[in-house]
């Protein structure tokens, strides 16, 4: 049997090509795919930055919507990589069921931003009802989750945007205080507001020496990303003396224990409020899967809001 997925060449681009089926290991099990979601790790990936872990699939993709092949339940799954395909074998336990309430293409895009999110705010940083977080990229797929979750936690909610259009979109989704990152002094704005207990950065090196500044005493910097690059200077004794904590993590390159832990924990509190409308992921565009360069684009180039999915099939089970 064979499948459509997406590979990436020598020269760095998407091309589409038709390539046996997986074959799933022990363990695992075969989903058809009828979405993925677009992420900005994939976007380094196919430029040569973010190899798969070892034994994962080479292929771009880290979430997908379709139906296991042996039970035809609708799901959603968390990957290492493939998920640009119509088939991807999965290892069981970073399954879940889809989403109640969602189109199924939609629900691609929701197992990694929701993963990430319980991940970093919730197990890593503890983010607690009367704190107070700054959330880097408010406008972005784990933007957009992120300000909702942390404000069901009861949260105080900073967030900043790449344009001043873009602010009442993160304000409706629950930011209190949001902010133009290109035209704010951000180090002075947030230390109006009292700073941080909490900050959740995407960007990396270059803003590494200020989230430190707006940390309040016993703060937490989650960096889970590296947009703006991947080395900045730490002010140590600012961060002694705050006895404040600097956390780095990922989740691709998480054995699947730890991921089926992290998902358990994204199905007990963010599914219930998926399913009744509390929290949205909002979805900026979904193309065909041959159309993932163009996806890729969209993102590179900024000023979108919530995640993109590709169409892999219809969004019924494939016989």
């Amino acid at each position: 049997m064979t499948m459509r997925a997406m590979t990436i060449t020598e020269d760095h681009r998407l091309e589409l090509a038709e390539l046996p089926e997986p074959v799933p290991a022990p363990g695992e099990v075969l989903v058809d795919v009828v979405g993925a979601g677009v992420n900005r790790a994939d976007l380094a990936q196919v430029a040569g930055k973010y190899p798969p872990p070892p034994g994962a699939s080479e292929l771009p993709g880290l979430e997908v919507s379709g139906h296991r092949r042996d039970t035809g339940e609708p799901v959603v799954a968390l990957l290492a990589g493939g998920g640009y395909a119509e088939v991807v074998a999965v290892p069981e336990p970073q399954l879940l069921p889809a989403p109640q309430g969602r189109d199924l293409v939609e629900a691609a895009g929701v197992i990694e931003v929701c993963a990430t999110v319980i991940s970093n705010l919730v197990i890593e940083a503890g983010l607690a009802e009367g704190e107070t977080v700054l959330i880097h990229g408010g406008t972005g797929g784990i933007g957009t989750v992120a300000i909702q979750l942390a404000r069901h936690l009861g949260a105080r909610v900073l967030t900043t945007a790449g344009s001043d259009e873009a602010l009442p979109a993160v304000r409706e989704l629950g930011a209190d205080m949001a902010w133009n990152r290109h035209s704010t002094d951000l180090l002075a704005a947030v230390r109006e507001t009292g700073g941080a207990d909490v900050i959740l950065d995407v960007v990396g090196g270059p803003t590494l020496g200020e989230n430190v500044r707006m940390l309040r005493e016993h703060g937490r910097l989650v960096i889970i990303g590296t947009l703006g690059g991947a080395t900045g200077e730490l002010p140590i004794g600012l961060l002694m003396g705050k006895r404040a904590r600097v956390i780095g993590t990922t989740l691709r390159s998480r054995p699947t224990e730890a991921k089926r832990q992290i998902l358990e924990a994204a199905e007990a509190l963010v599914w219930p409020l998926l399913a009744s409308g509390e929290l949205q992921i909002p979805i900026h565009a979904r193309m065909p899967l041959e159309h993932a360069a163009e996806a890729h684009a969209v993102l590179r180039e900024g000023g979108h809001l919530g995640k993109i999915v590709l169409q892999v099939a219809p969004p019924a089970r494939r016989g």
